[in-house]
């Protein structure tokens, strides 16, 4: 395929400004218009640009707001999560907070609930996007995998009260009608981010490959997943081959696929959703630890 030859960086690039335009899009084009408000920061911003008109009657862009919100938070990214993931977040936040400023505020909807089922499924995508593609849209995202590595706290937990403090908020200065649609919106962008990418569901990947020597020191070096071989043969060819098991998170399943086509393009792959998991299988803090050792 034409795409597993465009390289890793050219992709998160490309990845970057898709997810950018859409949630750029939503603010400008739905939640903004329809009094909606977003998940996390980004949601946040809003209700900070929101009351400064209320109160004060002063205009400022919510974008100037999503990249003051997330410069502490890029920060804290970059010294406790990692440089890759927070590098590609960081420029995605910057991109949003120009083509949030750019892109005029237009009604296109009079329909509040249309506006929030678009508004929510279309930053789904973006956000969806950007975790299957190793990185975030920034915002409490960040924040979220900072305290799960440091507490090993619920990062749904701190999503929900995040999303409470501001549907209360919503409802106490605006409307409960706005609070109610913000409600629909974040339902819906859970619901398409799950759709794209969920990163604690586990799945099987059984692959048939002649060149399993070459494929397994990549899989335990890149991912620190263990494998499984199993001696095959192909039933049409009767040619021998080998039959390598691995049990991964959807969250690997990009880089996995990386390393098969990069290792054995010709290997036959046979993805199978796991229920559970029992028995050592490393956690990413445990994964981190792993590599810190196999560096030193």
């Amino acid at each position: 395929m034409l795409l597993n030859k465009i390289p890793d960086q050219i992709k998160r690039i490309a990845i970057i400004f898709w997810s950018s335009i859409l949630l750029a899009c939503a603010l400008n084009l739905f939640l903004i218009p329809g009094n909606i408000f977003g998940s996390g920061l980004n949601g946040i911003a809003q209700l900070i640009s929101s009351l400064l008109v209320k109160i004060t009657g002063i205009n400022i862009d919510t974008g100037y707001f999503i990249f003051l919100l997330n410069v502490p938070v890029g920060i804290l990214g970059w010294l406790k999560v990692g440089k890759s993931f927070t590098y590609y977040s960081v420029l995605t936040v910057l991109l949003t907070t120009i083509l949030a400023i750019v892109i005029p505020v237009i009604h296109l909807t009079s329909n509040p609930l249309m506006s929030a089922l678009f508004g929510g499924v279309i930053t789904g995508a973006g956000v969806g996007y950007a975790l299957k593609f190793g990185f975030s849209t920034g915002g409490m995202y960040i924040i979220a995998v900072v305290l799960n590595k440091t507490t090993g706290k619920s990062i749904g937990s701190l999503m929900m009260i995040t999303n409470m403090i501001i549907i209360l908020t919503a409802g106490v200065y605006f409307s409960w009608q706005s609070a109610l649609y913000t409600i629909i919106s974040n339902y819906a962008m859970t619901r398409v981010v799950d759709g794209i990418h969920t990163s604690h569901q586990k799945l099987t990947a059984f692959v048939v490959t002649k060149h399993a020597e070459t494929i397994i020191p990549e899989i335990k070096n890149s991912l620190i997943r263990g494998v499984t071989v199993l001696q095959s043969s192909g039933g049409y060819s009767d040619s021998k081959n080998q039959t390598l098991m691995i049990v991964l998170t959807r969250y690997e399943l990009y880089k996995f696929k990386q390393i098969i086509e990069q290792t054995d393009p010709t290997a036959f792959i046979n993805f199978v959703n796991t229920a559970d998991v029992a028995g050592n299988f490393a956690d990413e803090k445990q994964q981190d630890e792993i590599k810190n050792k196999l560096s030193n």
